[in-house]
This record gives structure tokens, C-alpha cells and sequence, in this order.
């Protein structure tokens, strides 16, 4: 399964931070990003995704509550090892 790129101007009624959130989430259950893999800085993705560092902060944030990534102060944020149901 490919993931169509992120477009952060796309018109639509969902945040921008949520919009990254699925489309984030698309990747990690497409494989893209594999399970247990250390994500890029949050400054980096922002500068990859064309979108406010705070957008992506958000983003993280609304992954890690839906149990899909994980962050350990000082060492970054991870996919988590095993996906919880959809």
C-alpha cells in the first residue's frame, strides 16, 4: 500500500495537525515506517512536511495517544513495537 504525499494546503475541514496525524499513521501501517523506528526531529519533520513545528508537536502528540508512537526523554520519539487495533 502506497501513502499519497502530505499536501498541508489542501482545503479541508480537519487540522492541519490531525490531517498529519492520519497521514503519519497511514505510513506506520503501510510500513513505510517500520515498527520501532526512531523518528526524525520534530524540526525536521516540519521542514519535510511544510508545516509549523508546533503542527507537528501536535501531531506527536495526538499519535502517542492513539498508541503508536512513544517518546523517551532524551534518546527521541519511536514507533511503538506492536500497533494497536484500528
Amino acid at each position: 500500500m502506497t501513502v499519497p504525499p502530505f499536501d498541508p494546503e489542501l482545503d479541508s475541514a480537519e487540522y492541519v495537525y490531525v490531517r498529519l496525524a492520519d497521514h503519519i499513521e497511514a505510513r506506520i501501517r503501510a510500513g513505510e515506517l517500520s515498527l520501532g523506528r526512531r523518528l526524525p526531529p520534530e524540526r525536521e519533520q516540519a521542514a519535510e512536511y511544510g508545516v509549523a513545528y508546533m503542527t507537528v508537536r501536535r501531531a506527536m502528540k495526538e499519535l502517542r495517544e492513539r498508541g503508536l508512537i512513544k517518546t523517551v526523554v532524551g534518546r527521541g520519539t519511536y514507533v511503538v513495537d506492536e500497533l494497536p487495533e484500528e
